[in-house]
C-alpha cells in the first residue's frame, strides 16, 4: 500500500482496497471524531451536507484505493433500475464509477467493455471455452489516466498500478469468471453469471478513458475528470495557495494523492497528508490549500449535471468539449 499509506508495507496478508468513505470507516477528527461515517452522516446537520443533500439518507459517494496484485475478477454492475427491483436487500442502488489511475507499471492494463459484435451467445461460449478475455477492449493505463465505467459495463482490473476510485455508494458486484480461484476454505468465491447477463451491455459501445478537461484555477492545474449524476470529479495539481469554491447545494470531497499542507478556511485550519480523505461542509463558503510540497488532489461531490453543464457554457467551454467528459 506504500507509498500512500507507508506505514501498512509490511503487513502479513495484502490488502486489496483500503475503502475511505464506506460507513464503518472513521472519522478522524472534527466535532464527530471517533464515529463511524455512517452514524455522522445521520447526525451531520443540513448546512454541512448542503441543500441538495439535506434529506438523502444514506452517505452518496464511496472512494477508494484499489492495490491490484493479481488480475480481478472479470464482473459487471446492476443500474439503479435493475438493482432497486432485484437488489433491495443489498441498498438497492446500482453502481457507477470511475478509475483513476495514481501509479501503475509498464505494462498495465484494463478490460473495460466487449468488442463490437459480441453478443450473449457468444459470452457464454467464451465463458466456457475460458477465453473470455479475448472479448474484452483491452486498456492500457497509465499514471494520470481516467476510465469511467457506467453500470452495466462487464470489466476488470489487471495487475501492477494504484487506482483511486470513486463510485455510487454501492458494493452490488455480479462476477462472471474469478480464474478459477478459490478461497481460504478451499472453494471458489461465487459467480453471478444469470444476472450479469441480464445487466450487461453489449453492443461494443465504446468505454474506458476520458480526456480531462482543463479548468482555470489560480495557483493550481484544474482538470474536470469525469461527471455523471452520481459524482463529479477533478484533478487538482497545487504549486501555491489554491482556492477551492464550496457551492452550498452539496459537501466535498478532498482525497490527497501526494504532497503535504493545510487545509484553512475562515475559522480554522489543518494539515493534510497524502492518502487521506477530507469532508468540507457545505456551509464552509471556500477551502484553501497551502502545499508545502507539491501537492496532487482529488476533489469530488455528487453534482446537479445539467447545471454544471450550463456553468461550464456560461464560461465559453464548447458543447463539443464537454461532451467527453459529462455523462447524463
Amino acid at each position: 500500500m506504500a507509498p500512500l499509506f507507508p506505514e501498512k508495507s509490511n503487513l502479513s496478508e495484502p490488502i486489496g482496497e483500503a475503502w475511505l468513505t464506506g460507513g464503518d470507516c472513521k472519522v478522524a477528527s472534527g466535532p464527530f471524531t471517533g464515529k463511524t461515517l455512517r452514524q455522522a452522516w445521520g447526525e451531520m446537520p443540513s448546512e454541512w451536507r448542503g441543500e441538495r443533500l439535506a434529506a438523502v439518507v444514506d452517505f452518496p459517494l464511496l472512494v477508494k484505493f484499489i492495490f491490484p496484485t493479481d488480475k480481478l475478477s472479470i464482473q459487471v454492475h446492476p443500474d439503479d433500475a435493475y438493482a432497486s427491483t432485484h437488489e433491495k436487500a443489498a441498498g438497492g442502488r446500482g453502481k457507477t464509477e470511475m478509475w483513476h489511475v495514481v501509479s501503475a507499471h509498464s505494462g498495465a492494463q484494463v478490460l473495460v467493455g466487449l468488442k463490437p459484435g459480441v453478443d450473449r451467445e457468444k459470452f457464454r461460449e467464451a465463458l466456457e471455452q475460458q477465453t473470455l478475455e479475448n472479448l474484452f477492449q483491452a486498456v492500457p493505463v497509465q499514471a494520470g489516466e481516467t476510465l469511467f465505467v457506467p453500470a452495466g459495463t462487464p470489466h476488470t482490473i489487471g495487475s501492477g498500478m494504484v487506482i483511486c476510485e470513486v463510485q455510487e455508494y454501492s458494493d452490488l458486484t455480479y462476477r462472471v469468471y474469478d480464474y478459477g480461484r478459490v478461497e481460504a476454505n478451499g472453494k471458489p468465491r461465487e459467480l453471478h453469471i444469470e444476472k450479469a447477463l441480464e445487466v450487461m451491455e453489449f453492443g461494443g459501445r465504446a468505454r474506458g478513458k476520458v480526456t480531462p478537461l482543463p479548468l482555470p484555477a489560480p495557483g493550481a492545474t484544474r482538470s474536470l475528470l469525469v461527471a455523471c449524476n452520481f459524482f463529479a470529479t477533478e484533478r487538482w495539481e497545487c504549486f501555491e495557495r489554491a482556492e477551492i469554491t464550496v457551492d452550498s447545494a452539496r459537501f466535498e470531497l478532498v482525497v490527497i494523492l501526494e504532497g503535504s499542507g493545510s487545509l484553512s478556511w475562515p475559522d480554522s485550519a489543518v494539515r493534510y497528508h497524502r492518502g487521506e480523505c477530507w469532508l468540507v461542509p457545505a456551509s464552509e463558503g471556500r477551502i484553501d490549500i497551502q502545499p508545502e510540497a507539491r501537492t496532487s488532489l482529488i476533489r469530488t461531490y455528487v453534482p446537479d449535471v445539467a447545471a454544471l453543464r450550463t456553468e461550464l457554457l456560461r464560461k465559453g467551454i464548447s458543447a463539443a468539449a464537454l461532451a467527453p467528459v459529462i455523462f447524463d
